[in-house]
């Protein structure tokens, strides 16, 4: 008999890459219908933009913003949103594992419960969001009236990593949240979805209060607002110091941190659903 001590965790990455592939593969073996979902959920996506497209067919500006600078900021939050949904995405179920008590089977794994929550049912056909706010996102860059220097330039990847950091965060901890609120996966879809939403649109549209809560509490206005202020040349609509348009990163890693804390506290806590 194998000796139960000699069996030691797998590397989070590893395991991460073999659950993902798995599904991977698994949604690859019907290539002409998955190449049918992505194209679909790319005309559906599309619809988004083109209503921003023909809204600017009325309006020469929406809110001090023309149509390629709202082009930028749409593709940006969209890339982060498509590239964090497309790899921690899943972690969003992890509500109806608890529900059913499949999460058990998780946790008797020699592999730590986050890489297999996020890579559980990993799903490809979420390219589709990526593709399409991808191709906003250059053409708003293109399209854009920037004076393009080094460092408006560097912002740009810099904006879409930390952007993906901030949403993985709230991601995080929404699903930490399900550990007691088993049934909330709505609620965390206001923050995730619906900050890509807010964030799709210039800063200046909306009330300053709101502005400030995107700042302070929850800091969507760094997954491209505050970036995009500084590469686009705008005002704050805060009027803040013109340093917090570099705190992306500080954000990101700060907010990462506290959904890392709470999640570590969520799976401490769960004593299982005994079923």
């Amino acid at each position: 008999m194998a000796d139960i001590r000699a069996v030691r965790p797998l590397n989070p990455v590893s395991a991460y890459l073999a659950v993902a592939g798995m599904w991977a593969r698994s949604a690859l073996v019907y290539r002409l219908n998955f190449v049918l979902v992505v194209v679909v959920g790319l005309l559906v996506n599309g619809v988004e933009f083109i209503g921003i497209v023909f809204m600017f067919m009325n309006v020469p500006a929406l809110g001090g913003y023309s149509l390629p600078e709202v082009a930028l900021l749409y593709g940006a939050s969209g890339t982060a949103l498509g590239l964090c949904d497309l790899l921690f995405g899943s972690i969003e179920k992890i509500g109806s594992r608890i529900r059913d008590g499949s999460l058990d089977t998780f946790l008797v794994r020699p592999v730590r419960l986050y890489p297999q929550a996020a890579a559980d049912q990993f799903a490809l056909r979420r390219l589709n969001r990526l593709i399409q706010a991808g191709g906003v996102l250059v053409y708003g860059l293109v399209a854009a009236d920037v004076h393009w220097t080094w460092g408006r330039a560097l912002m740009i990847p810099v904006m879409l990593i930390c952007g993906t950091a901030i949403f993985e965060g709230v991601f995080t901890l929404g699903a930490a949240f399900q550990f007691w609120a088993q049934d909330a996966a709505e609620v965390q879809n206001a923050f995730t979805y619906g900050g890509n939403y807010l964030t799709q649109y210039p800063p200046t549209v909306f009330a300053k209060e709101m502005v400030r809560g995107a700042v302070f509490v929850i800091p969507l206005a760094f997954v491209d607002w505050w970036p995009a202020l500084y590469v686009l040349g705008k005002p704050d609509p805060l009027g803040l110091p013109a340093w917090t348009h570099f705190l992306s990163p500080v954000v990101a890693g700060a907010f990462c941190g506290i959904a890392a804390l709470a999640w570590r506290a969520a799976v401490r806590g769960y004593r299982s659903t005994g079923s």
